[in-house]
């Protein structure tokens, strides 16, 4: 991440030279749909986003592998923690703590409220 709190975009022709194992559930912010901006030159997927920086609400939220109740649990964020917010589906958001993950599902409600403009 830049100073700026912006991803630098990859650059020159990116290309692919085989097969790439699929990360584990819960590790990089990559789905068979879209995957995070800084993973463009490893990995190759059909959209690449620019992550929004979300904060983690006061009650702190469960990161889980899959949008449902009950899902296996990848890790705990902290009140306060910053989230980097990749796709937003009904109740549910999915993201990371950063390119290097975890990532997954918690819901949007679990997030600070937006200030500011």
């Amino acid at each position: 991440m830049t100073e700026t709190g912006k991803y630098h975009l990859p650059e020159g022709q990116l290309s692919l030279s085989g097969p790439v194992v699929r990360p584990a559930i819960g590790t990089l912010p990559i789905r068979g749909d879209l995957a995070h901006i800084a993973l463009a030159d490893k990995y190759f997927v059909a959209n690449y986003v620019m992550p929004q920086l979300r904060e983690i609400g006061p009650a702190g939220a469960a990161l889980l592998c899959l949008p449902r109740d009950g899902a296996d649990e990848v890790t705990r964020l902290d009140a306060g923690a910053m989230f980097e917010a990749l796709d937003y589906s009904g109740d549910w958001c999915w993201g990371c703590l950063g390119p290097q993950g975890p990532s997954g599902y918690l819901r949007i409600a679990e997030l600070a409220p937006r200030t500011g403009g």
